[in-house]
């Protein structure tokens, strides 16, 4: 999950309000023009975004009271958002944008009057649903808009957003990140992999991306290494593995963590993350993994090549993914240690009990909304704010989108049929039965587990806070109810207090738990290894 305020405020200049007459479209909603700038080179199209938020809380939140950007948060209960797609223009021209068409949280002529902070954005990737504004995307300067809007109110859209370059630290980044960073690139290698199984499946080349993290001393010698398998949470890209990869070279280089080869893989996509599930919809990820990449990887590393030095980590949507990975595949990999995945039991999905009769995304069944952020006791965000949400920002990317991509049989059109209904929040059980059979974890294992058994049990270390931010404390209590039932072997960790942002920091250690992890890795691969004590967290 992505936090959506980034601070600040900029001046007006780029306001121009040329009467004092409301705005208003022959039905009544606010009208917003907003302009490609002159400097803007080639034609672009893509979704247009405007922001807005009440400009005293913007400042409250702006760093030295400068608002740099605007956006929507529905865990901090910060701003509002219209959308529309716009097809092909060019610098100088003007797409007029209805406030009260396609909104959230509600329309901006609800919205009450007084003085606002608003920034307009064009997505021309359509991918800020899953990671907010990236390169290429066309920005306004924020500016501070009156409500109710005055008529011929104009944002120009001036700025290109540069693309991320990962080798590239800011120039405020600290001389220590420096350092690491330029001590890990020539141990940090590309991994650009064309699929065969995902080509067929698309009838398009499509590559898998990622990187190999080498230890210190790989290049003078001739060791094998246990290797690790890593894959980021929703939201998370290629780009920002390498930070990833940095982080943990610099723990090998300083033995906090054991050598290893380390192989970060993205898997972000068009639709959300692919979660390396075997989908009709994304396609055959987890084949193209288990058969293709990493048996390429094993004949140009010097890499372990057997389940016991093969192990899998990931937070978040990369929990589920390397849960779902090593359940589905268990001769492949010697364990996974998932943190705070994604819900493994469908009994608790965020909360919803998806086999219950009549069951809802959005409300109890007393009627009251349903939660799905929290800081400890206090709600942050509810279910139906938060699709409400995506569904204004795009028809792609947005989490539980994802999840239907990921889970759900394809219908008619070609698209995956959705899990509830966006309007209602109505859940389809004939669509959740589908999600049961194939991608319901816990379910999974109480119909295979004789057949799984010897090639599983032990192998699921699965650690996730008591106080998880999106309430994944519960399926994971679930899933291990299940895996007691079955006599398994299990190793599932509550850690008390924490939350999904905190979960491995311990003290002013923000990696404890990953040397942790790290070092029982190692010892499965290199049995009687044992970490150094100030490694221990």
């Amino acid at each position: 999950m992505r936090a959506m305020i980034r601070g600040g405020i900029v001046t007006a200049a780029m306001l121009l309000a040329v009467s004092g007459a409301q705005a208003w479209a022959a039905d009544g909603h606010p009208i917003l023009q907003v302009e490609v700038g002159a400097q803007i080179q080639g034609p672009v199209s893509g979704r247009l975004l405007v922001f807005a938020q009440p400009l005293a809380a913007a400042k409250a939140g702006a760093k030295d009271g400068v608002i740099e950007s605007v956006e929507a948060d529905p865990f901090e209960g910060k701003g509002q958002v219209a959308a529309r797609e716009v097809g092909t223009v060019r610098a100088g021209a003007t797409v007029e944008i209805d406030l009260d068409g396609v909104a959230a949280p509600q329309v901006f002529s609800k919205l009450q009057p007084g003085e606002y902070a608003v920034q307009a954005v064009l997505d021309q990737n359509h991918s800020y649903n899953y990671n907010g504004r990236g390169g290429g995307d066309l920005v306004s300067p924020v500016t501070t808009v009156t409500l109710p809007l005055a008529a011929g109110t104009k944002l120009v859209l001036d700025k290109v957003e540069p693309a991320y370059d990962p080798f590239k630290l800011p120039p405020e980044a600290s001389k220590e990140a420096v350092a690491r960073l330029a001590a890990a690139k020539p141990h940090i290698a590309a991994v650009n992999f064309v699929s065969p199984a995902l080509s067929a499946f698309f009838g398009r080349p499509i590559t898998m991306k990622g990187w190999v993290l080498t230890p210190p001393g790989y290049e003078t010698g001739k060791t094998r290494y246990p290797t690790a398998y890593y894959t980021h949470g929703f939201g998370g890209s290629n780009e920002y593995l390498v930070g990833q990869a940095t982080r943990m070279y610099d723990l090998m280089a300083k033995g906090a963590a054991p050598p290893m080869i380390w192989v970060y893989l993205d898997e972000s996509s068009a639709t959300g993350t692919h979660e390396f599930a075997d989908s009709l919809n994304n396609g055959p990820w987890g084949k193209a993994l288990t058969e293709e990449l990493i048996p390429d990887l094993e004949k140009h590393w010097r890499m372990d090549a057997k389940a016991g030095g093969r192990f899998l980590n990931g937070h978040s949507s990369g929990g589920w993914a390397t849960l779902w990975l090593q359940t589905r595949y268990p001769k492949v990999f010697g364990g996974t240690w998932s943190t705070s995945p994604d819900p493994s039991d469908f009994h608790d999905f965020t909360g919803v009990d998806l086999y219950a009769p009549n069951a809802n995304v959005y409300f109890k069944p007393d009627g009251s909304l349903r939660p799905i952020a929290r800081d400890h006791d206090k709600v942050l965000a509810t279910l139906k704010d938060m699709v409400a949400l995506e569904e204004v920002l795009g028809e792609y990317g947005g989490q539980f989108g994802s999840f239907d991509w990921v889970f759900s049989p394809r219908g008619p059109a070609g698209r995956p049929v959705p899990m509830f209904d966006r309007a209602t929040g109505a859940v389809d059980p004939v669509v959740v039965a589908y999600w049961s059979q194939h991608y319901d974890i816990a379910a999974r294992l109480k119909a295979n587990w004789p057949a799984l058994k010897p090639d599983l049990d032990g192998k699921v270390h699965l650690i996730v806070g008591t106080a998880d931010t999106f309430y994944l404390d519960g399926a994971a209590r679930k899933l291990e109810a299940v895996m007691q039932g079955l006599g398994a072997k299990t190793d599932f960790r509550y850690l008390k207090d924490k939350t999904h942002g905190d979960l491995y920091q311990v003290g002013d250690d923000r990696q404890a738990l990953m040397k942790q992890i790290a070092w029982e890795m190692y010892a499965v691969a290199r049995p009687g290894s044992k970490p150094p004590a100030a490694s221990k967290p």
